[in-house]
Order: structure tokens, then C-alpha cells, then sequence
């Protein structure tokens, strides 16, 4: 029997297709606050789940000179703001086991950055906090080799947890997005959430900065979702050409609505 990952009032993995959408960074608080309005809006207009994402920090940037985000105590107080605005959940990606601890505080999801995804100590901090987990799956792992971190982060305590797919690394500054991945996670009992904007990414292919192919984010997504995800990551933007951080990968806002509409179909038909 497949388990199930509840965060507040949005649920992976017990039939209804779940969102979780939001810029890559907080470039400010005005920003955040704007665009958690706005897609908060869409959701309700279209009656669809979702939780609200944001990055405090981007740790992992291809550049000293990148922007990094506004620093983990503001903004998981920013996104704790958020969540009384919209009465929506948030989510933000953790680093360090002293990071989970804090935003362990404030933040309902916990998000494990595929790069750490088996690093043990930070697993146990974010169970420890007792908030629900997502852990993206390494670009470096099968599909099968979740079942190590589902069994560590259940004997650290946690019963609430979530895998996101991502994309594999395929040779240099590229990634593929294997379906199948999507139905072997399932088979092991996993909820899992396709990452449609990350899947498309081409790490380092700028020279000091990622590329990516955010014309083919919508059409994983359709596929993702026909294939039997449980949720759909989608970070998205005003101006992907003037983001800060992963810009080339992100979905414009103004197009969101009509996709989303879209992968709520595909899901009602596959179901």
C-alpha cells in the first residue's frame, strides 16, 4: 500500500494532483509577498492544492558573484507571513542540520536539495523537527535507491515524507527526465513530485550560471503527470529573463494558469 505525505491541507499521494509552485529565490520581500498573492489567487480560482516554495538561499550557485537569496532567518519569517496571508503551506530547501533546525520553526515542508539528498545528519535534523520532508532525489541516483533515505528518514522518526524527481545527470551540463522513474518510485510505495523546471535545467552550461530549456518544462510536466505523479514542482516568475536565479528554466507567470488547468485535466483523465 502506497503511503501518503500530508502538509496541512495538501496531500501527496491520495489521488488529487498537488502543486507545489513559487520563485527560485526571494529577491525581495515585496517580491515574495506579490507573487504568493498572485498564485494563490490562480489556485483558488482553478480549485487546486498547492504550497507556496521560495529559496532563503541558494547554497549551491555556479558563481562567488551569484545572488543568493535575503538569509534563513528572514526568510523563513517571510514565508511564515506568507502562510498566515494566503492560508496557504510553505516549503523552502534546507542546507545544513543547523538550518533545518530553525526553519524547522516556521516552515511546514522541509526540502532536502538533490545534491544532499543521502547526507545523513542533515536527514535526522529535518526529521527531528518533526515537520513533513521532500527530499529530491540526487541526479546521481536509480529511482530504487530511495528506498535508503525512506529507511533512514523513518528511523529518525519521520513518517511524513515526499520524493521529488528531478532529472539524471546525462554526460556533461545536461539532464534527462526518465518517466519511468516516476512509476518505480511509486511501486516501492512512495509519493512522488515531478519537477518539471529543474528537469529542464543545464547546469553550469552559461559558464558562471545554469541554462536551461524552459520551453520544455510544460511538456514534462504533461508527461509527468500521465504518467501518474502525485504533484507537480513548478517555480515560476514575473520575468524569467530578469530572475536572479534560474531564470532560463523558470515558467513566466502569466502562462501558469493555463497549465495548470491543463495537468489538472491530464491527472482527471488518467485517474
Amino acid at each position: 500500500m502506497s503511503k501518503t505525505c500530508v502538509v496541512g491541507d495538501v496531500e501527496f499521494g491520495g489521488g488529487t494532483l498537488a502543486f507545489v509552485l513559487g520563485p527560485c529565490v526571494m529577491e525581495s520581500e515585496k517580491f515574495v509577498r506579490n507573487l504568493a498573492g498572485d498564485l494563490d489567487g490562480v489556485c483558488r480560482s482553478l480549485g487546486v492544492p498547492f504550497i507556496f516554495k521560495a529559496s532563503y538561499d541558494k547554497a549551491n550557485r555556479s558563481s562567488v558573484h551569484s545572488f543568493r537569496g535575503i538569509g534563513l532567518e528572514a526568510g523563513c519569517e517571510l514565508l511564515a507571513e506568507v502562510r498566515e496571508t494566503t492560508r496557504r503551506p510553505v516549503t523552502t530547501d534546507v542546507h545544513s542540520a543547523e538550518e533545518a533546525k530553525v526553519a524547522g520553526r516556521y516552515i511546514d515542508l522541509l526540502q532536502i536539495p538533490a545534491f544532499l539528498c543521502r547526507q545523513t545528519d542533515l536527514l535526522r535534523a529535518a526529521a527531528e523537527t518533526g515537520r513533513p520532508v521532500n527530499v529530491k532525489k540526487g541526479q546521481f541516483l536509480a529511482p530504487w535507491d530511495v528506498k535508503n533515505i525512506a529507511e533512514k528518514l523513518e528511523a529518525f522518526g519521520c513518517r511524513q515524507y515526499v520524493f521529488t524527481e528531478r532529472g539524471a545527470s546525462f554526460g556533461y551540463q545536461n539532464l534527462v527526465a526518465d518517466m519511468r522513474s516516476i512509476y518505480w518510485i511509486h511501486e516501492q510505495g512512495y509519493p512522488i513530485i515531478f519537477d518539471a523546471t529543474h528537469s529542464v535545467q543545464r547546469p553550469g552550461a552559461a559558464g558562471d550560471r545554469s541554462g536551461g530549456d524552459g520551453a520544455l518544462a510544460p511538456v514534462l510536466a504533461r508527461a509527468a503527470v500521465a504518467a501518474g505523479c502525485d504533484g507537480v514542482f513548478i517555480e515560476t516568475h514575473y520575468d524569467p529573463g530578469a530572475a536572479l536565479s534560474d531564470g532560463p528554466n523558470q515558467i513566466r507567470f502569466q502562462e501558469l494558469p493555463d497549465l495548470l488547468r491543463k495537468l489538472t485535466q491530464i491527472h482527471e483523465i488518467v485517474r
